[in-house]
């Protein structure tokens, strides 16, 4: 049975934002029999492997918690969630699979929201898949552009999973249809919550880039009344978002030729 324990993830020492605030505060008020833990650099070895040591060093926080998340529930077992995840109704009758999470898309596993016995098999595979992993690469990119989120949605294809939003159980790793913790579309913004949604996953970004977080703001904002509108506003950020993409690839491309000269 997967125990009564909430682990989140909180890198980088900046105070936690309202919204994350908030969301906790919904965990402590629906489950308050759950021990909540909270894992940051004072009390998880940053040091421990190559991949996180890199990108901690290169402050990109969220691919720290990709493998603390799968560290914690494999060592510890329990419920991890983001902290942007808001709960609306109990998780009990949850616990009783080896594991259990569900989809954030027709065709997507989330991470935001995931939960083991301790030493689950296929947790602890992802996690070994970190084991020789850079995060930094020679040319001085990052290891950045395969999720986590790409990871385990591929593992639970290779166990059989088949990709229809429908409740399915691989290798005892329960997956529910996204209105059950994913009500919040994070392309569109829209929610739908019906009788069996337990959780919001707001996907709040607080790790994206400034672009990145005002298209999400104006999405938020206009998307829902007028989504032709959300889209033409949010243009600029998404244009931002290329140029910051152009600017890093000739940074890299100069970075191999220098290294190529040497």
């Amino acid at each position: 049975m997967i125990p009564k324990l909430i682990h989140y993830c909180w890198f980088g020492k900046k105070p936690l934002p309202k919204k994350a605030v908030s969301c906790i505060d919904s965990w402590k008020k629906i489950l308050p029999e759950y021990e909540i833990r909270e894992w940051n650099e004072d009390n998880f070895d940053i040091n421990c492997c190559a991949y996180v040591k890199e990108a901690y060093e290169a402050k990109k926080w969220a691919f720290v918690t990709d493998y603390v998340r799968l560290y914690v529930l494999v060592t510890y077992g329990g419920v991890y969630m983001d902290t942007d995840v808001e709960i609306i109704k109990p998780l009990d009758r949850f616990l009783e699979h080896q594991a259990f999470s569900g989809f954030q898309t027709d065709t997507e596993v989330p991470t935001g929201i995931m939960a083991c016995e301790k030493g689950y098999p296929l947790f602890d595979k992802l996690l070994h898949d970190y084991d020789g992993r850079h995060f930094k690469n020679d040319d001085g990119s990052y290891d950045d552009k395969f999720t986590n989120v790409d990871a385990i949605t591929a593992s639970c294809v290779e166990k059989g999973l088949i990709l229809n939003n429908e409740l399915q159980v691989i290798d005892g790793f329960a997956l529910y249809p996204k209105d059950v913790f994913c009500a919040k579309d994070y392309k569109t913004r829209d929610v739908n919550i019906t009788g069996n949604t337990v959780s919001i996953h707001h996907f709040a970004g607080s790790w994206t880039n400034p672009e990145d977080k005002m298209e999400v703001r104006i999405l938020e904002k206009t998307g829902r009344k007028n989504k032709k509108l959300g889209t033409v506003l949010s243009a600029p950020a998404r244009g931002a978002r290329r140029v910051r993409w152009s600017v890093e690839s000739r940074v890299n491309k100069a970075k191999r030729r220098k290294n190529n000269e040497q």
